[in-house]
């Protein structure tokens, strides 16, 4: 059984890729409470109404996953009275601020060299393994936090998709979760209301051309084998997720526990 609850998420205006991920089941049959955690895009656009949703949930703690690339692109979150805002920049998907920029400028010679031939989807897979190797401090100071004082929390990047989606599976790993409702939880950033919308510097038909939009493709789904290749590199590293978590994140047993208590209903 890997269904969610049934879903009563708002239409916010300004930010996508929002969504509560309570209802997920764990391993030993107890489920994820709903309102506890949350996960979406950046809130730099939120508008008003937004915000005033946002500031309803009672959230202690927002992760902010973005480097100042991201920042400095799309703004600062806003500003939610008596909520901690944490920026934990993490690896970009990507690899970088010029990476996006030829993403955005590129002329469709250019975008073949850096995408065509899996190159994208490639460039993606990298990244995963590299942020759950070199990433470990970061992903133990979030786990750490939620331990003891950081819930409810909200965990986003730029489209909530890549750095937040780790976030989140390495969070529900911790917590027990099934790996296939980690795995569904993770593919719903595909749905046409979540997407980020792709940037493109001219809006001409050559731009976004169906050829274009298919190299962007990689970029911007959420794939599961991008995920897998994580849990790979998890399994391949240190040998076990019981083993990640405690070696490489130093989540102790006792630590798991309190999230568990945090967490779950």
């Amino acid at each position: 059984m890997t269904q969610q609850v049934p879903s009563t998420e708002p239409e916010l205006a300004g930010v996508r890729n929002f969504r509560d991920v309570g209802g997920l089941p764990t391993v030993d049959g107890r489920r994820l409470q709903a309102g506890r955690l949350f996960r979406s895009g950046h809130l730099a656009h939120a508008t008003a109404s937004d915000a005033e949703f946002l500031g309803s949930l009672g959230l202690h703690t927002i992760f902010d996953f973005r480097n100042a690339a991201d920042q400095k692109l799309e703004g600062p979150d806003v500003e939610l009275t008596g909520v901690r805002n944490v920026n934990l920049p993490l690896s970009d998907p990507a690899d970088g601020a010029e990476f996006w920029k030829m993403v955005r400028d590129g002329n469709m010679d250019e975008l073949r060299s850096i995408l065509a031939d899996g190159k994208a989807a490639d460039r993606i897979t990298s990244s995963y393994r590299s942020i759950i190797k070199e990433r470990t401090a970061e992903h133990s100071r979030v786990l750490h936090a939620l331990a003891e004082d950081s819930v409810p929390a909200l965990m986003h990047c730029a489209a909530g998709k890549d750095r937040a989606g780790l976030s989140i599976a390495v969070t529900l790993l911790a917590l027990g979760v099934e790996r296939e409702a980690i795995e569904t939880d993770y593919l719903e950033s595909n749905a046409a209301h979540r997407r980020y919308k792709v940037k493109r510097t001219s809006d001409s038909p050559e731009a976004m051309s169906p050829e274009v939009m298919e190299l962007l493709s990689p970029l911007f789904d959420a794939r599961v084998e991008y995920l897998r290749a994580a849990f790979d590199t998890i399994e391949e590293t240190w040998g076990s997720v019981d083993r990640y978590l405690e070696e490489g994140l130093k989540v102790t047993p006792e630590v798991r526990e309190r999230l568990r208590e945090k967490f779950l209903d």
